[in-house]
């Protein structure tokens, strides 16, 4: 064979070992995963679950919240036998809204299964500080269309009331661990706010307002019913059809 002939073949296999050593090399950086090593697992992110769930669709949705910042710790409230074994779940939840001077004047009112009436919202218990302990919250709807939202915690077989907030018609959400409360806006639009456990008490974290678009935002999700009938648009291939079809029956609009 003609030793010329043979350079380019020994060129490009040195090549192919070149570029096969480069790639292997790569493989093992420290953003990628080397031989044997497992895939990391993926975090499921939180998202809204109803706590009233009857509720959850009676509003566009939340609050006012007060300011959590520059306030003294709670104290407990006073006038409550010591929180046993059970606790939270085992306290008569009236007795707790007649203790807190905020909820006092609701304490009487009877209990409640669905929207559209005054009174108290079944209590919820739910882990929002993260010591396995469930807190109690409270809603009470009233006739002026306007409700209240308190949540206590137990500590120390005392009761400390850790959050209050009202508005109109609210939806209360878990996310993880904190609460997102939602109310309609009075200009149009809503609300949300979302509640953390800091320690002391659950302080707003977030605070967002979203408005309602006028019916030209293509955002909008209100859309006009056509005006006539709709010609559909024939398939690859297919020819036109002669006749034009029935106009779409329209889809039942939801509420803002």
């Amino acid at each position: 064979m003609n030793p010329i002939s043979r350079r380019p073949l020994l060129l490009g296999a040195a090549s192919f070992a070149a570029l096969a050593a480069f790639a292997l090399a790569g493989c093992g950086g420290t953003n990628g995963l080397g031989h044997g090593e497992a895939a990391p697992t993926v975090s499921v992110q939180p998202h809204p679950e109803a706590v009233w769930p009857a509720w959850a669709g009676t509003s566009s949705r939340a609050p006012g919240a007060e300011a959590a910042t520059r306030q003294p710790p709670p104290r407990p409230l006073k006038g409550l036998s010591r929180v046993g074994s059970g606790g939270l779940a085992s306290v008569d939840v009236h007795a707790v809204l007649r203790a807190d001077p905020r909820t006092k004047p609701l304490a009487d009112r009877g209990e409640i299964d669905r929207p559209g009436r005054a009174g108290l919202r079944p209590p919820k218990f739910l882990d929002l500080t993260g010591d396995k302990k469930p807190e109690m919250l409270v809603a009470a709807d009233t006739e002026s269309g306007r409700s209240v939202l308190a949540v206590y915690r137990e500590q120390g077989g005392k009761v400390y009331p850790i959050l209050f907030t009202s508005g109109r018609n609210l939806a209360v959400e878990t996310i993880g661990p904190d609460l997102l409360v939602r109310t309609p806006c009075s200009e149009g639009g809503e609300q949300a706010v979302r509640f953390h456990w800091d320690g002391a008490r659950m302080s707003t974290v977030s605070d967002i307002k979203n408005y309602k678009s006028d019916k030209n935002d293509k955002n909008d999700r209100r859309s006009d019913r056509p005006a006539g009938p709709v010609q559909p648009q024939p398939e690859r291939g297919a020819s036109t059809p002669s006749t034009p079809s029935e106009p779409p029956s329209p889809s039942p609009s939801s509420s803002p």
